[in-house]
């Protein structure tokens, strides 16, 4: 992948930043995923590349755009899976929350897991425990392992969970472990993320969340030296046959890095839309707005902070 596309990626990511911020707090989270796709489509259609998209809006038939299996870029090389979320936590920006953000991730053409829309069981941690934790074993075993890599006490972890009754037996475990509990509304994206970066005090994320979210931070933990595994958790047969439609010959495998995202390369942008423990939200100063972003390239290992400042006269049809 040519290195400027790192710079291409960022452009998409705030543009959907800058056009769902401004629902921020009306309580309309579809309004907002809406103005944040449509922003994300319309800086895709200016880069240079031939992108596919692997995880999308949904299907063909389920959404108008960033559509599994839709094409993406000005139709020549290079040829990349790409894989979306242009708005991380509707229901974060309805209600003005934390660590809603947007981001985009792409890989070489094949190279990322082609997650179907289902639940997937999660552990993620940052560079310091990679190899150290199991999907199947304990949480007490997972945490003393966290525990021991980072040189904390049992006490001073942070793990990260998603606020739903299904977790009421976990966060039970991880409770009587010792351990500390952020208990987050939605966005395991950003909640996975968090592990890579000491500075945000998150240590470890347990818990159910969606897939596609889980191939979303795996590319980001690739680019950062961390780790996450899955298991797709189907309900029914009909999403047995999803996945096996989609390539996922055995739903219950233990899914790791290179299952999730192939090869040695792979660029992930992120952008606030409202402040949270690693990037800033959107902030709207008149004519101006200021964005706050992040870039990482696996290949390389680098890892770039952006701030933007954005006429908005400039940029009509992106705003909403």
């Amino acid at each position: 992948m040519e290195r400027s596309l790192t710079m291409e990626l960022v452009r998409v990511t705030e543009a959907a930043a800058l056009a769902s911020a401004r629902w921020m707090g009306f309580g309309k989270k579809d309004e907002a995923d809406g103005a944040a796709t449509e922003a994300m489509r319309k800086v895709f259609d200016t880069i240079p590349m031939r992108g596919t998209v692997v995880i999308g809006e949904g299907e063909m038939d389920e959404a108008p755009m960033l559509y599994i299996g839709e094409r993406l870029g000005l139709g020549y090389l290079p040829e990349l899976d790409v894989a979306v979320d242009p708005l991380e936590g509707t229901n974060i920006v309805a209600k003005g929350l934390w660590n809603a953000i947007s981001v985009v991730a792409v890989a070489d053409r094949g190279c990322l897991l082609h997650a179907p829309d289902m639940y997937m069981d999660k552990i993620a941690v940052g560079p310091k425990a990679v190899g150290l934790v199991d999907l199947d074993a304990p949480v007490i075993d997972n945490l003393k392992a966290v525990a021991r890599a980072t040189g904390k006490d049992m006490d001073d972890l942070v793990a990260v969970v998603l606020d739903r009754p299904r977790h009421a037996k976990l966060i039970e475990e991880i409770r009587n472990a010792g351990a500390r509990i952020k208990l987050i509304p939605d966005g395991d994206v950003a909640a996975a993320i968090h592990t890579g970066f000491p500075d945000t005090g998150v240590d470890i994320l347990f818990g159910s969340g969606g897939a596609p979210e889980g191939v979303l931070a795996a590319v980001a933990l690739k680019c950062l030296g961390g780790e996450i595994q899955g298991r797709l958790l189907p309900e029914n047969e009909e999403q047995v046959e999803r996945c096996l439609k989609m390539g996922i010959e055995d739903p219950n495998k233990v899914l790791r890095m290179e299952d999730l995202v192939k090869g040695d390369d792979a660029i992930f942008a992120a952008t606030g839309v409202t402040d949270g423990e690693l990037l800033k939200g959107v902030r709207y100063q008149g004519s101006l707005a200021k964005t706050h972003s992040l870039v990482m390239r696996a290949k390389t290992g680098t890892v770039r902070f952006m701030d933007g400042t954005h006429r908005l006269e400039k940029k009509p049809n992106l705003v909403l």
